[in-house]
């Protein structure tokens, strides 16, 4: 945890955006894998870890905003409890924690509501996501499951989006301080991607080191020499040489703060001709779009900027044609580059996507743009001092897809079918960073992974 100073901070800025009501934060509760007791790793609701940082099951929050008190409702453990699992603080100890001096058992939470109901007081409370809380809610609020989502409050989110978005000094050294994880994990996994080599055994090595360092990866590892399939987690290839290997991973801080990238590597340590050439074009793309990373431009035209620059690179070696512009605003571009080029990222890996990807992403300035490929960008907002998010231009040779858009002719203008023949097993390719948007631009995030194409040759040869 951070210091009690924090959690009191953020509960205070956000009760100031209120005029009255309760704000409830639910905490997440264990979930069984086949039999009650056996449970899947307990994850802490991120938004009850930004406001309160406990990390242990069945507790909730609540800001009063008329009396300015903030509220911790859980149980104190038994002697069962303590024989299964040893001493355990106190909830009072654990309110000193997070700087509230006022906590309750777990069932007065329900009594509060229900006056809280009768007195018309409005409750905020944020979308549930998972089964075990929207049950809950139902029994609290009185309000049926199916319509928790439209009874949240959408003043809340929006508060809770505004503060969560702008990260602290301490929440970007705990980013980057786990990113040195992440180095480790792909530089290991450089080492092993030698023909011969099963993809679960790299995938396994990676996941084991996050776990060596008291960390777990912050989403399941994507490896596959398969890299043409965007979230891939089957391991079960074998590679050989020529392959190219794609791996997409991160690392879930002891705090739960999330790192996210991407490196594509040559089986062997070598890159053929023509994945020289598309790999070049996915690097340039990613290095235009970081470089222009600063306040006040919208991300949504830093991806179109990213778009560009691959259908130039993929004019020069013929596999596209005709005017740039007008391609990207058609969106031919989405044939090699079907998704966006980015997200914001803090305590999850997409971070607040349960909040809702339009109140994260955009706003009423910048919407949405309502087209293949082009529509999966999760964030296209203007960009603030603070954001921390990733930047993963790819290209993709899908065989169905490729060969969906051939039979319709889709493009022809702009797409040379002929050449696209070539590629047909060529998979595909991603770079990914982690980037800090700074007062005057940008700065990249962790120790550098190799990433250009003399680096990770030189560093898959010499290993």
């Amino acid at each position: 945890m951070f210091d009690s100073k924090t959690y009191t901070n953020r509960r205070n800025i956000l009760k100031n955006k209120f005029e009255d009501g309760l704000i409830l934060i639910m905490g997440n509760t264990d979930v069984p894998m086949n039999y009650p007791s056996n449970t899947y790793r307990f994850r802490q609701d991120s938004n009850f870890l930004y406001y309160f940082g406990l990390d242990m099951p069945n507790l909730a929050g609540i800001i009063d905003v008329e009396e300015g008190r903030d509220y911790i409702y859980g149980n104190d453990v038994d002697m069962d409890d303590i024989i299964w699992m040893g001493p355990q603080p106190l909830m009072k100890e654990l309110g000193v924690k997070s700087g509230i001096k006022y906590t309750a058992p777990f069932n007065n939470l329900a009594e509060v509501l229900t006056t809280a109901i009768k007195e018309k007081r409005r409750i905020h409370f944020l979308p549930p996501y998972r089964a075990e809380i929207k049950i809950l809610l139902e029994d609290l609020l009185g309000i049926k499951v199916s319509q928790l989502k439209n009874y949240a409050s959408e003043e809340l989110i929006k508060a809770v989006v505004e503060q969560r978005s702008i990260k602290e000094k301490q929440e970007i050294a705990e980013i980057e301080k786990y990113s040195e994880i992440a180095y480790t994990m792909f530089t290991e996994a450089m080492k092993m991607a030698k023909p011969g080599e099963i993809e679960f055994n790299i995938a396994g090595t990676m996941e084991g080191i996050a776990l060596q360092n008291d960390c777990y990866i912050s989403f399941p590892v994507i490896l596959s020499k398969h890299g043409e399939t965007l979230h891939n987690h089957s391991h079960e290839n074998t590679l050989q040489k020529g392959d190219l290997l794609l791996i997409d991973a991160g690392v879930d801080s002891p705090m739960h703060y999330a790192t996210d990238h991407t490196r594509t590597i040559p089986v062997g340590g070598k890159f053929s001709a023509q994945q020289r050439e598309i790999y070049q074009i996915v690097l340039n793309s990613q290095m235009a779009a970081i470089e222009a990373i600063k306040p006040e431009v919208t991300y949504q035209n830093i991806h179109l900027l990213a778009c560009r620059e691959m259908v130039n690179g993929l004019k020069k070696i013929g596999l596209m044609q005709g005017d740039t512009n007008e391609a990207v605003i058609q969106g031919a571009h989405t044939l090699f580059f079907p998704h966006g080029l980015g997200h914001m990222m803090g305590l999850d890996v997409h971070d607040m996507e349960d909040l809702g990807e339009n109140y994260v992403g955009y706003d009423e300035e910048t919407k949405r743009i309502n087209q293949f490929g082009t529509g999966y960008l999760r964030l296209g907002r203007k960009l603030q001092e603070g954001f921390v998010l990733t930047v993963e231009p790819g290209i993709y040779f899908i065989p169905a897809l490729m060969e969906q858009w051939r039979k319709d002719k889709k493009f022809a203008q702009f797409i040379n079918y002929e050449k696209l023949k070539e590629f047909k097993s060529f998979g595909g390719i991603r770079i990914e960073d982690d980037v800090l948007v700074t007062k005057d631009g940008h700065r990249v995030l962790g120790k550098p992974i190799p990433k250009t194409i003399d680096d990770i040759e030189t560093y898959m040869i010499l290993e």
